[in-house]
């Protein structure tokens, strides 16, 4: 797939979540940046397939290059992250593998309706796996921070008593 496709497909992509962040009732440039954000996260995906990666490497991926995104843009927005996150996995959420799944169990192929199943579950999962992933990290990160800074304010608040 060339660029400019990729391109105009992250554009359609990033107006189909602005869509999602009105219903979500995001406002201003917080909207914005929530669209952005999906943008992001088709254009990751449909790099990562272009290199070759099948579509659960490639979701994992995704989701921890826009989660990194969403956790960054939240603070500097000061906003939840989940609203952020949660717009910037629109474009990813795997409703047309459900829904070949169950047309295929409908038609009794059941065995391309469990192989269908399988691929849609391990796309979510390692969707739910890179949110999680970057999740723990970043908080992690900043308990070990505030730990580091009481530590600090300790310091100070002895050195002036005694």
């Amino acid at each position: 797939m060339d660029i400019s496709t990729m391109f105009i497909q992250s554009l359609f992509a990033f107006f189909s979540t602005l869509g999602f962040g009105i219903l979500f009732n995001i406002k201003g440039k917080k909207l914005f940046y929530a669209g952005l954000g999906g943008g992001l996260s088709w254009f990751i995906s449909l790099y990562c397939e272009g290199l070759g990666l099948n579509t659960t490497s490639s979701f994992f991926i995704t989701s921890i290059i826009f989660s990194i995104y969403s956790e960054i843009m939240a603070r500097i927005l000061k906003t939840p992250v989940t609203t952020l996150i949660i717009c910037a996995l629109i474009p990813l959420v795997p409703g047309g593998g459900m829904y070949y799944t169950m047309y295929e169990a409908i038609n009794g192929n059941i065995m391309k309706s469990i192989e269908l199943g399988l691929n849609t579950l391990s796309s979510a999962g390692s969707l739910a796996l890179g949110i999680i992933f970057v999740s723990t990290l970043t908080r992690l990160f900043f308990r070990a921070k505030r730990k580091s800074e009481f530590r600090e304010l300790d310091k100070i608040s002895k050195k002036k008593i005694f």
